[in-house]
C-alpha cells in the first residue's frame, strides 16, 4: 500500500517530524509505504519567520508552489494521500482538490492544531492572514475520508462537520526520548521551557512568578527557541538558546523541572499538549496550565502539577525546587505513563487502520 504524505513544513517542524516522518518505518513493517514531501525545505524554513528576509521568503514560497504540482503526478500512483494540515501554506486548497476530485485519490487529513480558528501570525500579522484561505480547513475536512486528530477538542469539531475523527495524540519514540542513564548531581536545579517564538509569549505570563521565585530559591532558567535575542527577568539566571534539531532530546534531558504555561483562547484550546509528552518521556516533572488537552494530560499531582493562578505556579515550582526526591518520583511516574500511553507502539496501529480504511473506499469505487 502506497501513501503520499504531504506536509507543510520540513523535518525541523514538530508536526512533520512526530506526526508523519517517525511513523515511516513502523508503517513499513505493516506493509504501508509512506513517502513524505514537505511544501518548504529546511533552508526556507530557517528564514520563514525573519521579516527582514521577506523578499527571499516570497520567492521561495512561489517556487515551492510551482514544485508542489509534481505531487499530482505522484498521487496517481498512491492509494491514499495523507495531508498534515495543508499541502501548501497559503492560498486555496487547490492541490488537495485536484488530488481528490481529478485523481480520485482518497485523502486522510491530519490536524494537530485548531487550524480552523482564525490565527494572526506574530511575525507577519495581517499580511499573513491575507495569504491564508480562511475556509481551507473546513474544505479539507469535507473532502477527507476521515481525519486523524491530535486531541478530543479537534475531534469534536471534525465530528460536528460530519466526518469521522480518529484521535491520535502526538507521540515520541520513547527509545530515543528517555531519561539520562546517569544524571550529574547539581546544587542548582534547572527550570526549563523548549518551544517556538509563537508560544514564547505564554512563558512571559509567568515572568513575575519566576522573579518572585528567584528571591527565595536558587535555580537557572533555560529557555530554548524563544526567537528573542535577549531575555531578562530581574534576579533570574537565564540561558537563552536557539533551537537545534540535533540538540532537541539533550535539551529536554538537561532539565530538572519543566514549565508549560498556556493562555486560554480559541487557538490554544485546540493544542495537543505535546510538550508535556516530551517532558514525561525524558523523566522530567513539570507544571502546566490546564488548557485544552493539557487539562487531563496524564495524572495530576503524580506525574505533574497543574497551575491556574500565579500563586499555584509559585507553590508548585517551590515544591519541586525544594524536594529532589519529589522530582525523581514524579519524573519516574511520568516516564512510565509516557511509555504506556504516548509511544509510537501505542498508536501506530490506529494510524495504519485509518490509512487502510481510506484505501478501502478507493477500492470500493473502482470502475468494474
Amino acid at each position: 500500500m502506497r501513501v503520499l504524505g504531504l506536509a507543510t513544513y520540513p523535518v525541523e517542524a514538530a508536526a512533520t517530524r512526530f506526526r508523519m516522518i517517525q511513523f515511516i518505518e513502523p508503517l513499513a513493517e505493516q506493509g504501508i509505504e509512506l513517502s513524505v514531501y514537505p511544501f518548504i525545505d529546511s533552508s526556507l524554513y530557517g528564514s520563514l519567520y525573519n521579516r527582514s528576509q521577506w523578499p527571499r521568503t516570497a520567492l521561495g514560497l512561489s517556487l515551492a508552489a510551482v514544485r508542489r504540482v509534481r505531487e499530482l503526478v505522484r498521487a496517481r500512483k498512491a492509494d491514499v494521500v495523507f495531508v498534515q494540515r495543508e499541502a501548501m501554506m497559503f492560498g486555496p486548497p487547490l492541490i488537495e482538490w485536484l488530488t481528490v476530485n481529478l485523481q480520485g485519490c482518497p485523502m486522510v487529513l491530519d490536524l494537530d492544531d485548531a487550524t480552523y480558528v482564525s490565527y494572526k501570525s506574530p511575525t507577519y500579522g495581517r499580511i499573513g492572514s491575507m495569504l491564508k484561505w480562511f475556509s481551507k480547513t473546513n474544505d479539507l475536512i469535507s473532502w477527507s475520508r476521515l481525519v486523524t486528530c491530535g486531541n478530543r477538542e479537534i475531534a469534536a469539531y471534525v465530528t460536528s462537520k460530519g466526518r469521522q475523527a480518529v484521535v491520535i495524540p502526538t507521540v515520541v519514540d520513547t527509545t530515543c526520548f528517555r531519561p539520562l542513564a546517569e544524571r550529574q548531581a547539581s546544587d542548582v536545579p534547572v527550570i526549563g521551557w523548549i518551544g517556538t517564538h509563537s508560544t514564547f509569549p505564554y512563558v512571559k505570563t509567568i515572568f513575575p512568578v519566576l522573579e518572585r521565585l528567584a528571591r527565595d530559591y536558587r535555580f537557572r532558567l533555560r529557555l530554548v527557541g524563544t526567537g528573542a535575542d535577549n531575555v531578562v527577568i530581574p534576579g533570574v539566571e537565564i540561558e537563552n538558546l536557539g533551537w537545534k534539531l540535533e540538540r532537541e532530546i539533550g535539551d529536554f534531558q538537561s532539565l530538572d523541572i519543566g514549565i508549560y504555561p498556556i493562555v486560554e483562547d480559541n487557538w490554544s484550546v485546540g493544542k495537543s499538549c505535546f510538550k508535556a509528552v516530551q517532558y514525561m518521556a525524558v523523566g522530567v516533572p513539570f507544571v502546566v496550565s490546564p488548557v485544552g488537552a493539557c487539562h487531563d494530560i496524564a495524572e495530576a499531582n503524580r506525574t505533574h502539577f497543574v497551575a491556574r493562578t500565579d500563586e499555584e505556579w509559585y507553590e508548585h515550582l517551590s515544591q519541586l525546587l525544594s524536594d529532589a526526591d519529589l522530582r525523581q518520583r514524579m519524573g519516574e511516574a511520568g516516564r512510565s505513563y509516557a511509555v504506556q500511553r504516548y509511544s509510537i507502539e501505542a498508536h501506530v496501529q490506529k494510524l495504519a487502520d485509518a490509512l487502510r480504511s481510506a484505501k478501502k473506499h478507493k477500492e470500493a469505487h473502482k470502475p468494474h
